[in-house]
C-alpha cells in the first residue's frame, strides 16, 4: 500500500498547482453565453507575452502539441511543397513522420540523438537554394528525448543571411514558459506548444502561435484541413468564441496559471529553470554519469537524459524507482530505451523538489547495481542552489 505523495519526474505531463487545480473545478458553463469571452479574450492576449510575439495570432486547439503541429503544416503548405527538417531524436523524428504522412517533400537531416540542430547544414541546403524550393524550415527547440536544446536565434540568422523566405516551424512544447522563446525576435512564423508542460495544466491543449507571414500562406494553402482550419479558428476566437466545444475547465486553469506565471516574472521563471535544472545537472556529473546531451552548450533546462553505467537497465531504474519510492521518472525513447533515463526539471518547480528527484534517483541506481555513492548528486546541487542564494540573496521561487 503507497502512502504519502506519489512524486512525478517526469518532462510532461508535469504537476499540476494545486490552485490551478482549484481553478479547474468550476461547473460546467454555456460556451456561447454574452460573457465567454470576459474568460477567453484574456488567455489569448497572455498567451502573446509567453510567446514574446506584438503582431503574432494565438489558436487554442482542443488537443495537444501534436494537433498544433498538424494544424500548423495543413494550414500554411501544400501537397509536395520541399521542406527541411532535421531528426535527433524522439520528437524530431516523429514531426518528420507526420510531414511525410501529410504529403510534403522532405529533406531530412540526420545527427546524433544528443546533437541539437544543424544550423551549418541548414545554412548550407538553404544557400544553395536559388529557386527557393524550400517552402519551410522545421526546428524542434527542445529535444525532450535527449534534453537537447538548439538554437533558433542561429537558424533565423541563418536564413536570412541567405535572403531565404521560406516559413520558419519551432516546436516549443518543453521550452514555451520554461526556456527563453522570442517568437518575433527569432522571426518564428508557426510555434507550437502544449498546455501539459511549462504552462502546468492536463494535456488537452494544442497551442499556436501564428505570424503575420504564416497567415498570408494561410490564405492560398491548398492542404485538406476541417477541424484545424484556421479561419473558422479566427472568425469566432475574434469575440473569445470557439467555432467547436472548447475545454472551458482548462481554461480556467489556464487563467490561473498564467496569473501564476504573470507574479513571477517570465524572466524569473526561465531564471529558475535554469537554476534548477542546473542543479540536477551538477548532481548527475557527481554521479559521474554522463548525459545524452553531447556538449554544455545543448543542455536543456527543463530535462536531463541521464545515460546509465555498462551493466545497468535504466528500465530497472524506473521500476524500482516507481515500486519501491513512489517516483516517476522519464523512460529512455525508442534507440535509447534501456540505456538512459530522463529526470524532468519544469513547470511547478522548486529546490526541494530537485532534491528529492536526485536522492530517489540515488537509491533506484544503487538498487539497479549501479556503484554510486549515496549523497553524492544531492551534495553538489546542495552546493550549487546555496551558492545562488547567497549571491542573490532576495532570490524567490514561484509564489502567489
Amino acid at each position: 500500500m503507497r502512502t504519502g505523495q506519489t512524486h512525478l519526474f517526469i518532462p510532461g505531463p508535469t504537476n499540476v498547482p494545486e490552485s490551478v487545480r482549484q481553478a479547474m473545478n468550476v461547473p460546467m458553463q454555456d460556451m456561447r453565453a454574452p460573457d465567454f469571452g470576459d474568460l477567453t479574450l484574456g488567455l489569448f492576449k497572455d498567451l502573446k507575452s509567453v510567446l514574446r510575439t506584438k503582431t503574432g495570432k494565438v489558436m487554442l486547439f482542443p488537443g495537444s502539441g501534436t494537433g498544433a503541429w498538424e494544424a500548423a503544416i495543413t494550414n500554411t503548405l501544400n501537397p509536395g511543397d520541399k521542406v527541411l527538417m532535421s531528426r535527433f531524436g524522439q520528437f524530431s523524428s516523429l514531426w518528420v513522420e507526420m510531414a511525410q504522412r501529410l504529403g510534403l517533400d522532405v529533406e531530412v537531416v540526420d545527427v546524433p540523438w544528443g546533437a541539437g540542430v544543424p544550423v551549418k547544414e541548414y545554412a548550407r541546403r538553404l544557400g544553395a537554394d536559388a529557386k527557393d524550393e524550400i517552402k519551410a524550415v522545421f526546428v524542434t527547440h527542445n529535444e525532450t528525448a535527449t534534453g537537447v536544446t538548439s538554437d533558433v536565434a542561429a537558424v533565423r540568422r541563418a536564413m536570412d543571411d541567405c535572403f531565404h523566405d521560406a516559413l520558419l516551424f519551432v516546436d516549443g512544447v518543453s521550452s514555451v514558459a520554461s526556456i527563453d522563446f522570442r517568437m518575433d525576435d527569432w522571426g518564428v512564423d508557426l510555434a507550437v506548444t502544449g498546455s501539459q508542460k511549462g504552462l502546468m495544466l492536463p494535456a488537452g491543449l494544442g497551442i499556436l502561435g501564428v505570424s503575420e507571414k504564416a497567415l498570408e500562406a494561410a490564405r492560398g494553402a491548398k492542404m485538406r484541413r476541417a477541424y484545424f482550419e484556421f479561419d473558422d479558428m479566427l472568425k469566432l476566437n475574434a469575440d473569445g468564441y470557439f467555432p467547436y466545444t472548447p475545454p472551458t475547465q482548462l481554461f480556467h486553469g489556464l487563467r490561473k496559471s498564467l496569473d501564476r506565471i504573470q507574479h513571477e516574472g517570465l524572466d524569473n521563471v526561465i531564471a529558475r529553470h535554469h537554476r534548477l535544472g542546473e542543479a540536477v545537472r551538477r548532481g548527475i556529473a557527481a554521479w559521474g554519469m554522463d548525459l545524452v546531451a553531447e556538449h554544455y552548450t545543448l543542455y536543456s533546462d527543463t530535462v536531463s537524459a541521464v545515460r546509465v553505467p555498462q551493466g545497468v537497465d535504466a528500465r530497472d531504474v524506473l521500476r524500482i524507482a516507481y515500486e519501491e519510492y513512489n517516483a516517476s521518472f522519464g523512460s529512455g525513447l525508442a534507440r535509447l530505451a534501456g540505456k538512459v533515463f530522463r529526470i524532468g526539471h519544469l513547470g511547478d518547480l522548486n529546490e526541494g523538489m530537485c532534491l528529492t528527484s536526485l536522492s530517489l534517483a540515488e537509491m533506484a541506481l544503487a538498487r539497479a547495481g549501479a556503484r554510486i555513492e549515496l549523497g553524492s548528486g544531492v551534495g553538489a546541487a546542495q552546493d550549487w542552489l546555496l551558492l545562488q542564494h547567497m549571491d542573490a540573496p532576495d532570490l524567490c521561487v514561484a509564489a502567489e
